[in-house]
């Protein structure tokens, strides 16, 4: 199964906060579709991820009219795991969504959740991760 890397908060609110779409640069390919696999990133920076989860909690708020918390240890033990997996239905370079702000907008639904975390090296780009290390029950 193809699985994409995206740093934390932003893997969060895609799995549990109703993002629908991650940014990417205008190079990024766009021939994925269907089922991908989210892993966090393993990328930690403090300060900036306290910043960037500021931002996501009042895009959210916008997007769906709530505040949702968010559990800080959980982030922090994410990284370098698989999450779950989202659809990848499409590719933008506009949106009305208030998840775009990049050049490129991967738009993402119905996500599901592992129900236990799998710790997985991530990549750039898209990459590959067995069928059988993916346990859904």
């Amino acid at each position: 199964m193809k699985a994409i890397s995206v740093r934390a908060p932003w893997s969060y609110f895609i799995m549990c906060g109703g993002k629908d779409i991650e940014n990417r640069g205008l190079r990024f390919p766009r021939t994925q579709r269907g089922r991908v696999l989210i892993q966090q990133s393993k990328w930690w920076k403090e300060d900036e991820i306290r910043y960037d989860v500021d931002i996501a909690l009042d895009i959210q708020e916008k997007a769906t009219g709530v505040r949702q918390g968010l559990a800080w240890g959980n982030l922090r033990s994410w990284c370098g795991c698989i999450l779950g997996s989202v659809e990848i239905v499409d590719y933008v370079e506009e949106s009305n969504s208030p998840w775009f702000v990049g050049d490129l907008g991967i738009v993402m639904r119905n996500p599901i959740a592992l129900p236990k975390i799998l710790p997985y090296k991530g990549m750039l780009g898209f990459f590959n991760v067995p069928d059988e290390l993916i346990v859904w029950e």
